[in-house]
């Protein structure tokens, strides 16, 4: 009986061995591919976070400059939209950067 309970210890020390070997390459390959991304794909990602954010805050301003000119009124028309533009662009900055993260969870997942 004990015998079985050690056949039982040693089965598990290997199915153990083997996950922990098999998350390590995982995470040798998901280094690899990350580092081949390198530097131009970082610049990338933050020029298209600069360029997104930009845009929508200074479409935001003009739009919000061009009502406060058109209907003055008691309200900073310029400030909201101003406010309106930064967080729209905020929002689609991060649901680009999540994107791409996920993207690679995914490549990396299905080898």
């Amino acid at each position: 009986m004990s015998d079985r309970g050690g056949d039982r210890e040693r089965e598990s020390r290997e199915e153990d061995l083997s996950r922990t070997i098999g998350r390590k390459a995982l995470r040798r390959v998901r280094a690899r591919r990350n580092r081949d991304r390198g530097v131009w794909f970082g610049l990338g990602m933050f020029g298209m976070v600069g360029w997104t954010v930009t845009l929508t805050t200074l479409i935001g301003l003009a739009v919000g400059m061009w009502i406060d000119r058109t209907w003055p009124g008691p309200y900073s028309w310029t400030l909201m939209m101003f406010f309106a533009g930064l967080a729209l662009g905020c929002a689609n900055a991060w649901y680009w950067v999540r994107r791409e993260s996920h993207l690679g969870d995914e490549e990396d997942d299905g080898e």
